[in-house]
C-alpha cells in the first residue's frame, strides 16, 4: 500500500509540477528509505506519527548523514504527508511541527580561471574523442548548463547563425543561453566527426550520441572524462566535475562584472536566492566599487 501512495505522489509531481526524471528518482529513493524505516517498526504512511519522523531523523543522524541530506529527506517526507492530507488519505500531517535540521550554507566548490584554462588547453587534439571532449568542455564552461541538460542536447543544437542555445531545463522549462564564438567553433569541429560515435547507417536525435540505454553520453562517463583530463594537467581530480564547471562559469561571470539577475536566467534558477550563493565572489569587486566611486571614500 505504501508503494502505491509513493507512486501516486510521484505522478502528481510529474503531472502538476513538471518534475524532471532525476527529481522524481530522488524522491522515489528518499521516500522508499523512509518506508523501509517505518515498516521495520510496524508502521506505514497512514499511521506514522511525529515521533516516527523524529526517530527517523535521529536514525539518519546516527548513520552520519550530513544535515543537508537529512533536510532533503525530511523535505520529501513533508511533501508526501501534505499530499496524503490533500488526498484524504490522512486527516492530519504528522510532519507539520518537525523542524528542518540546520544546515550551514556551504560555498560551492569552483575552479580558478587559470585552472579552467589549463583544462581547456588540454582538450586540444584532432581525434574524435578529443574533439568531442573539447566541445563538451567549451560548451559547459560557456553556458553553465546542468550536466543532464548538456549531454541530452538535441542534434543539431545550434544553427550557424544562432547566438543563443535553447535549453530545456528543470520542470521542462525552456530558457535561452548565449553561446561564445569559441564554443560554437569547437562544436562545429566536433560535429564534423560526430558520425564516428554512431554505427553504420545509424541516426541519433542527440548531439552527443552513445550506444547506451539512454542513447546519449552518460553523466558518469562525462564525469570520468573530466577527472582523467584533470590528471593530465596536475589538477586534483576530486576538484573537477561537470557541476564544479557550472559553478566556475557562474563565479567567473560574477567576478568579471555580470549581475545576479542575468546569471539567474542563464543558470535556470527559479528563485534568485539560489543564485545568491555565488555572491561570495562579489566581495572584492564591491569593495573596489565603493572605494572608487563613493564620494566619501577618500575623506580623511
Amino acid at each position: 500500500m505504501s508503494q502505491y501512495l509513493i507512486e501516486g505522489f510521484l505522478e502528481m509531481l510529474q503531472s502538476e509540477r513538471g518534475a524532471a526524471e532525476n527529481t522524481v528518482a530522488a524522491y522515489r529513493h528518499d521516500l522508499g528509505e523512509f518506508e523501509t524505516f517505518l515498516t521495520k517498526r510496524g508502521s506505514e504512511f497512514r499511521t506514522a506519527t511525529s515521533r516516527n519522523i523524529q526517530a527517523y531523523l535521529k536514525y539518519l543522524d546516527d548513520a552520519g548523514l550530513k544535515n543537508s541530506t537529512q533536510a532533503r529527506r525530511l523535505s520529501a517526507v513533508k511533501q508526501l504527508f501534505t499530499y496524503l492530507l490533500g488526498e484524504d488519505v490522512r486527516t492530519d500531517d504528522p510532519s507539520l511541527n518537525i523542524d528542518t535540521p540546520k544546515s550551514g550554507r556551504r560555498l560551492p566548490k569552483y575552479l580558478s580561471e587559470g585552472e579552467v584554462d589549463r583544462l581547456l588547453g588540454a582538450t586540444e587534439g584532432s581525434s574524435a574523442d578529443a574533439l568531442r571532449l573539447a566541445s563538451l568542455m567549451h560548451l559547459l564552461y560557456a553556458t553553465g548548463l546542468r550536466v543532464t541538460e548538456l549531454i541530452s542536447l538535441p542534434y543539431p543544437a545550434l544553427r550557424e547563425e544562432d547566438r543563443f542555445l535553447i535549453v530545456r531545463g528543470k520542470g521542462d522549462k525552456e530558457r535561452l543561453v548565449p553561446v561564445t564564438q569559441t564554443a560554437k567553433d569547437k562544436l562545429r569541429e566536433y560535429e564534423a566527426v560526430r558520425e564516428k560515435f554512431l554505427g553504420e547507417n545509424e541516426h541519433s536525435p542527440w548531439l552527443y550520441p552513445s550506444r547506451g540505454k539512454q542513447g546519449y553520453l552518460t553523466r558518469q562517463r562525462f564525469a570520468q572524462m573530466l577527472k582523467d583530463l584533470a590528471l593530465t594537467v596536475n589538477i586534483d581530480p576530486n576538484k573537477v566535475s561537470p557541476h564544479v564547471l557550472r559553478h566556475a562559469f557562474a563565479s567567473h561571470l560574477l567576478a568579471n562584472g555580470a549581475d545576479l539577475r542575468s546569471l539567474q536566467k542563464m543558470l535556470g534558477h527559479s528563485d534568485i536566492s539560489t543564485t545568491q550563493i555565488y555572491t561570495h565572489v562579489l566581495e572584492k569587486r564591491l569593495i573596489d566599487v565603493v572605494s572608487s566611486h563613493h564620494p566619501l571614500a577618500d575623506a580623511k
